[in-house]
């Protein structure tokens, strides 16, 4: 049995269907089944029957998964301590970052530190930090929005402030009612705006809410004049001189959203890890 059959047999007790662990490791249906296959004889045992609900794990299954994740976790240990002793900066660097970070500032970052480490192994996962923060642990590192991880090690890399944007402009003394566009984010964003809009209720009362997945998505529906929308100045800087906007601020001080980089506490003893860092800390974000 190979490492990756264990991860396989790993993934697809996570995902729940073949034809979804397919997708998501990028290999075709038939060769995830035919894997499949050559796993259970191996082991002379059927490891998953198949439901209206996709993938449950046989008796036999559960105690072959206990042992996947032993051995994927051994190796992930293994291959660590290997890149801890080592002279060279080698082995893997598992990064959780929020999508906006990872679409606005990590692809510089990464480029920066692929061409000094290039022996080191990426591994990323991007999504909302709500996510993030429930699979923390599964990462080395975790760069996420909004609150920080209280159970780890982390450093703020900057504060983010936000602005509400129209194509209309923002009346002084007059009530201003348009349709509000969001984007998928957590919930401490959305709490963000909404207290905001609360205490501004005789400014800005938004006429109805629509919810689009991504930030750019909502930033293009802004600029085509469907609805108002707030937007961090990390995406928006360049629209501030364009568009009518105002910056959110609640007591005379600015609403922000932080970015927090977070850890867990000895994981920089990998030279890896604490480079990458380093690099982080020393960025200048806006």
């Amino acid at each position: 049995m190979k490492i990756e059959d264990y991860e396989l047999l790993l993934k697809l007790n996570e995902i729940g269907t073949i034809r979804g662990t397919a997708k998501i490791i990028l290999i075709s249906q038939p060769a995830v089944t035919q894997r499949l296959k050559y796993i259970e004889e191996y082991f002379g045992e059927t490891l998953f029957i198949r439901t209206p609900k996709g993938l449950v794990p046989t008796p036999s299954g559960e105690i072959v998964l206990k042992h996947a994740n032993e051995v994927v976790e051994k190796e992930s240990e293994l291959i660590n301590q290997l890149a801890e002793s080592s002279k060279e900066i080698q082995g893997t660097l598992s990064i959780a970052c929020s999508s906006l970070i990872s679409q606005r500032f990590l692809p510089v970052i990464l480029g920066e530190y692929t061409t000094k480490f290039p022996k080191v192994a990426i591994d990323l996962v991007t999504g909302i930090s709500e996510d993030i923060r429930r699979d923390h642990k599964n990462y080395h590192v975790c760069i996420i929005r909004g609150e920080k991880l209280k159970e780890s090690v982390s450093i703020r890399l900057f504060d983010d402030p936000l602005y509400i944007f129209d194509t209309e402009p923002f009346p002084k003394n007059d009530l201003k009612e348009r349709p509000l566009i969001s984007f998928k984010s957590d919930d401490s964003m959305h709490e963000l705006v909404d207290n905001w809009l609360y205490h501004h209720q005789e400014q800005i009362k938004p006429q109805k809410t629509m919810t689009v997945d991504q930030i750019e998505t909502c930033k293009q529906f802004m600029k085509q004049g469907i609805g108002m929308a707030v937007l961090p100045e990390s995406v928006s800087d360049s629209m501030k001189n364009e568009y009518p906007n105002v910056p959110l601020k609640l007591n005379g001080k600015p609403v922000t959203r932080d970015t927090w980089v977070c850890y867990q506490e000895g994981i920089r003893k990998l030279p890896q890890v604490d480079q990458f860092i380093s690099l982080l800390t020393n960025t200048n974000f806006l």
